[in-house]
C-alpha cells in the first residue's frame, strides 16, 4: 500500500473518531455530536481529526517526520471544495487549549500529495502537540480557502488516553 493511501486511510479513521462539541460563538459552525469530523463553510467542507501519533504506521510517521507516541496528538485538517470534491489550499490556523484554558502549541504544516493518472493530489495540514492522559483539547480552527475573503471557524473537542 502506498504512503498516500495509508495516510489517507488513517486520516479518514481519525475523521471518524473525532468528537464534536458545541460552538460558543454563532459564527462557529457546530460539529455534530459524537462522530462529527467535518463542517460545511459555504462552498467548502472542512474535514478535521485529532488522534494519537502512535496510531500512525512507522513508515508513514518516518516519512513525515512525526514522532510516534501515545503522548503526542496529531491534528489533520483538509478543505474540500463542494462543487468538484477537490481539496484546496487555504490559510489554516488553530488555537488549541485544554479544559483549564492552557494554550497548547500546534503549528500546522502543509502536506501536498501528488495525484495519479492526471488527477489532482490531496492537500492537507497537520500539526502535533503533547497530550496527557485523559486530557481534553478544544481545537478552534480558522480557515480561509484560497480565493475567498471571509474567514470561517470550526471548533471541536477531543479527549486523549495515554495509559
Amino acid at each position: 500500500m502506498t504512503k498516500t493511501r495509508i495516510l489517507i486511510a488513517l486520516s479518514l479513521f481519525g475523521f471518524l473518531s473525532a468528537c464534536g462539541g458545541p460552538g460558543e460563538n454563532a459564527e462557529i459552525p457546530e460539529a455534530q455530536p459524537a462522530s462529527a469530523s467535518s463542517a460545511d463553510i459555504g462552498d467548502y467542507t472542512v474535514h478535521f481529526s485529532a488522534q494519537s501519533t502512535d496510531q500512525l504506521p512507522p513508515q508513514i510517521a518516518s516519512a513525515y517526520n512525526i514522532v510516534r507516541s501515545k503522548n503526542r496528538a496529531m491534528l489533520t485538517v483538509s478543505i474540500i471544495r463542494m462543487s468538484d470534491n477537490l481539496s484546496v489550499h487555504a490559510d489554516v490556523t488553530v488555537k488549541t487549549v485544554n479544559m483549564t484554558e492552557q494554550l497548547k502549541n500546534v503549528t500546522l504544516r502543509l502536506i501536498e500529495e501528488p495525484g495519479t493518472d492526471g488527477a489532482p493530489g490531496a492537500i492537507y495540514y497537520i500539526g502535533v502537540t503533547p497530550v496527557a492522559n485523559r486530557e481534553m483539547l478544544k481545537f478552534d480552527i480558522s480557515v480561509t480557502p484560497e480565493g475567498v475573503d471571509k474567514e470561517s471557524r470550526v471548533r471541536f473537542i477531543r479527549q486523549f488516553f495515554t495509559d
